[in-house]
């Protein structure tokens, strides 16, 4: 507003109207931590398809559990997925470009991530292609070619090609080779072996005919041996540790929070988040390691406000298994974590001829999104609409084989007639009837989350406000604005909204001693709608009416 009011006339004054409208968190973004073939190792990827997966991440894998997952996820709804590549005992496949006076490292060419799939890729080095006058400014330019070869039904086939031209060994030049390819390709890493020399061309036209070039497998490019030029490169190698049954994938999953590797690797997706988590290979881990994985997977989606799957061995393929399973397990069991039974059944795309068993974690993240995105967090992932698009139960179970499961809180997964493979059921795993948790149901217990995480993001423009009526005022509005909209759209029980929430931000919440701390307490409550888990219809018959 103007200091001073000095000539008549219409001043305009904007007031702050205090709204800080509260948008709603993401609710199935779902992570899925496990070995892929090829990608970023210890860095959590967001993609958006399976074809993005495919590109990053090299697609299906027989070695891959969560390969299949993610493909379930998005044949099932799924959305947007934060996929976290580990890689123990995983080497790089490299090797050095020759150049210079008696063939000296020049240039050491890498595979852009760990993993055997660096071993299909091919060089080529062009020195010829280079416009005469470019090369009397830089006598170091060269073109550089990187290619990766798959056999595909016995014929090789060029994957991937990717041309880089006039590069150049000078790290004052805006073509430094290094800093070019370095930050564009999804191939190759460059490393300068710092004695300025070009690289020593291959035979051949790579740049205008690159079928008929001369081309050098990475593995058969110079590995000179440790010391002398500092820069010698470890011998080419491939994963070799690709089953899951031994300490190093459990540690792999687990990762470290202090360098952020493994499972905490999510922690640098901030300010995005994850909703979901599926860690299917380790179920394939043994107990002790199976235990730990999930034990610590669950406490880093408590602090998360995430929610787990956890999936069960495929050697789990009976009720009475599930329920011994169950019983050597009840220390996983938490209100953010859930268990799917039985496993299930896919057409694998690798081997046409034989189905693959997989575990359930991908195919029910899906449904979760999909009841997300059409009806609300707040509907169970359960019933006929929940059908498992792409799978078949590994087993069929009977109602009665449902009930013993179903009140130790597992969820079944059935076969229905007419409405085919369905999740028939929607408890956490605080869900047994013994343990009575006011967290039973999945779809409270998201919803819960939802809130938390919605008013946590939404709220922080409160941070150091004067506590005090104003500030009170406005946390009830926005908050009540919030809430509001999700009894519009019947989120919670009750017929108007004060049978549906509540939020309180006053003298009463926040004392006179907690302002002197610098703390305010807003309370909300909600009334949360329940699942119908069980439709009880009662029939009675009219004796002795007479017509009249």
């Amino acid at each position: 507003m103007p200091s001073t009011y000095s000539y008549p006339g219409v001043y305009i004054e904007e007031i702050p109207s205090g709204v800080h409208a509260i948008a709603g968190a993401s609710t199935s973004n779902t992570a899925f931590i496990d070995f892929f073939a090829r990608g970023p190792v210890d860095q959590a990827v967001e993609i958006t398809s399976f074809a993005d997966f495919e590109r990053t991440f090299g697609g299906l894998d027989a070695r891959s559990e969560a390969s299949y997952a993610v493909l379930q996820y998005y044949l099932n709804g799924g959305q947007i997925a934060f996929v976290v590549r580990v890689a123990p005992a995983a080497a790089v496949a490299s090797g050095w470009l020759t150049g210079g006076y008696g063939g000296q490292p020049t240039l050491e060419v890498s595979a852009a991530n760990a993993g055997d799939w660096g071993n299909n890729l091919q060089v080529a080095v062009d020195t010829t292609n280079i416009d005469a006058k470019a090369r009397a400014i830089d006598p170091t330019l060269f073109n550089l070619v990187v290619r990766e070869v798959v056999v595909v039904n016995g014929s090789p086939r060029v994957a991937n090609l990717e041309t880089y031209r006039n590069l150049s060994m000078s790290q004052a030049s805006p073509r430094y080779c290094v800093t070019v390819v370095n930050n564009a390709s999804s191939l190759a890493l460059l490393t300068d072996g710092g004695i300025g020399q070009t690289p020593a061309a291959t035979a051949g036209d790579p740049i205008g005919k690159p079928d008929k070039a001369t081309w050098t497998k990475l593995g058969d490019l110079m590995n000179p041996s440790p010391g002398g030029d500092g820069h010698a490169p470890p011998a080419p190698g491939s994963l070799t540790t690709t089953t899951w049954t031994s300490t190093d994938g459990q540690g792999a999953l687990l990762g470290d929070p202090a360098t952020h590797t493994g499972m905490y690797a999510l922690d640098r997706i901030e300010p995005a988040i994850f909703n979901l988590m599926c860690l299917p290979a380790a179920a394939a881990l043994p107990d002790l390691g199976l235990n730990k994985v999930y034990a610590d997977a669950t406490a880093y989606c408590d602090a998360k406000r995430a929610f787990l799957i956890i999936d069960i061995p495929d050697t789990t393929d009976h009720t009475d298994k599930m329920l011994k399973w169950m019983g050597a397990h009840d220390g996983l069991r938490d209100k953010n974590a859930a268990v799917y039974f039985p496993r299930l059944v896919i057409p694998d795309a690798l081997n046409p001829s034989q189905p693959r068993n997989v575990a359930a974690s991908g195919t029910m993240a899906g449904v979760y999104a999909r009841t997300d995105t059409t009806r609300g967090v707040w509907k169970a992932p359960a019933g006929i609409g929940a059908t498992l698009s792409g799978a078949d139960v590994a087993v069929r179970l009977t109602d009665l084989e449902n009930g013993e499961l179903n009140p130790i809180g597992v969820n079944v997964l059935r076969n229905f007639p007419i409405y085919g493979h369905v999740s028939w059921g929607a408890r956490t795993l605080e869900g047994a009837d013994q343990i009575g948790s006011e967290w039973k149901y999945i779809p409270i217990r998201r919803l819960a989350l939802y809130i938390e995480e919605s008013l946590y993001e939404g709220t922080k423009w409160a941070v150091f406000e004067p506590n005090d009526e104003p500030l009170w005022a406005s946390l009830r509005f926005n908050i009540g604005s919030f809430m509001q909209g999700l009894f519009r759209q019947e989120a919670f029980q009750g017929s108007s909204p004060k049978d549906a929430y509540f939020v309180k931000c006053d003298a009463d919440t926040t004392t006179q001693a907690d302002r002197d701390l610098g703390i305010v307490n807003v309370i909300v409550g909600f009334a949360p709608l329940k699942p119908a888990e069980f439709v009880v219809i009662k029939i009675q018959q009219l004796a002795g009416q007479s017509a009249g």
